[in-house]
């Protein structure tokens, strides 16, 4: 499973790369394995406004479908619309070109809220 160094990871498996005053999400290696082939991505809009740990949005796979949450309060500045025109790039490459939105990050503080790779290694692993 693949665990990279460097991103900030929820308990429901979202992963997020602060840059600056913006954070990139998405989901986790463990998140696209579990569901398996993805077949449809719902992006949110530009300008929407989310919550942490609030549904960001939502995303099917032959298995199941299931929410996406926001990893950080924040107004999304940009999507992903490679995923929308080819959903199987979150399975091939969920932490480079699949990748689900951009967002404004409204409260520095609520990265306390996060497991850096180590923690949410840790985490997974006691899932199995």
């Amino acid at each position: 499973m693949n665990i990279p160094e460097g991103l900030l990871y929820t308990k429901e498996h979202e992963w997020a790369k602060i840059e600056g005053s913006k954070v990139v999400v998405g989901i986790s290696d463990y998140a696209q394995s579990s569901l398996g082939d993805i077949t449809f991505v719902e992006l949110p809009k530009v300008g929407d406004e989310v919550k942490q740990f609030k549904t960001l949005t939502t995303i099917e796979s032959v298995k199941a479908a299931s929410d996406v949450y926001a990893p950080l309060t924040g107004k999304v500045v940009k999507i992903n619309e490679k995923i929308v025109n080819s959903p199987e790039v979150v399975n091939q490459s969920s932490y480079e070109d699949g990748w689900f939105v951009v967002l404004e990050i409204k409260d520095e503080n609520e990265k306390k809220n996060l497991m850096n790779a180590a923690d949410y290694k840790t985490y997974v692993e006691g899932l199995s």
